[in-house]
């Protein structure tokens, strides 16, 4: 264990590291261009909010895979809710356009998938950050995008 992985709080020392993944209903193609930016600004938000640490995260077309801290006080199954339900409503607030399609204002399947991260951190963090170039390999994709959704910084990977 790595000092700087280990929070601290008044009476709690924790390190709880999660690797999330989770898709739009039906697991339709919907995270590109414009949309992907803004659930990359929602899911940041969001996670502030809660006091959780986004680690590393990539946005693919299909789903989302995220590397968290979350405190102790929280449960996994809370945040997921928490970010599922509440970035719905932010996605169709911003993309009105798109409650036609998900009718019922639903953007997320119902289920996630959720690790524990011990000492296989580095394998998660970097398989997280090559998912969407072994995509991209793998001609399931072929948008390209230049900001990263979840830091908002410039992409220099040609």
């Amino acid at each position: 264990m790595k000092e700087k992985d280990i929070e601290k709080q008044a009476h709690t020392t924790w390190r709880c590291q999660y690797h999330v993944v989770f898709a739009p209903k039906y697991r339709r193609m919907a995270i590109y261009g414009q949309i992907k930016r803004d659930i990359g600004q929602i899911l940041r938000r969001l996670c502030e909010q809660k006091g959780v640490t986004i680690i590393e995260a990539e946005a693919c077309p299909d789903h989302i895979h995220m590397l968290i801290s979350i405190p102790p006080k929280l449960s996994v199954a809370q945040i997921m809710g928490y970010l599922k339900g509440k970035s719905s409503l932010m996605i169709f607030d911003r993309h009105a356009n798109l409650k036609y399609k998900y009718g019922d204002r639903h953007f997320w399947a119902r289920g996630y998938y959720v690790d524990t991260v011990g000492r296989n951190k580095k394998q998660i963090q970097e398989y997280i950050r090559n998912q969407l170039e072994e995509d991209k390999i793998a001609d399931q994709i072929c948008l390209k995008e230049f900001i990263d959704p979840f830091t908002g910084s410039k992409n220099t990977k040609a």
